[in-house]
């Protein structure tokens, strides 16, 4: 199941839309959903988690913490809504889009996607890509 928290005024405009697309996104990757939860937060929020968990003294716009169980995706991703805001702008994107991108990316992460080498962060914008594309397509 896939829920969505607030610890900020922002809330998203159609969960049901969002989660039933992230449904689709996970079967489209052949794996099972678990229990995946939204946190939605600020700078001042992630950053403190950042440092706490990850001992990263940096802003972010994600953090993903992957209890997957074999095929089945489990976990909690925090998204700085500051951060995407600011993202946006700098890739001169949308709002929505640059949102998209990151709540698929956390997806992505627990079906085994990686970001940390140029091939495979170019493997996983590939794949946001894909996925987001999905968002537009009736069902």
């Amino acid at each position: 199941m896939i829920s969505f928290n607030y610890e900020t005024d922002f809330e998203l405009s159609d969960e049901t839309a969002i989660s039933d697309w992230l449904s689709q996104v996970i079967s489209s990757e052949s794996k099972k959903e678990g229990d995946i939860n939204y946190i939605f937060c600020d700078d001042e929020y992630l950053h403190k988690i950042n440092i706490e968990y990850l001992d990263h003294d940096t802003l972010t716009d994600i953090i993903s913490f992957d209890y997957s169980v074999g095929n089945e995706l489990h976990g909690d991703i925090f998204i700085s809504v500051e951060r995407v805001a600011d993202n946006a702008k700098d890739y001169e994107a949308s709002f929505d889009e640059e949102l998209k991108r990151v709540l698929v990316h956390g997806i992505l992460h627990y079906a085994g996607y990686k970001d940390k080498s140029e091939e495979d962060e170019l493997k996983m914008r590939q794949k946001e890509e894909e996925k987001i594309a999905m968002f537009h397509v009736k069902q």
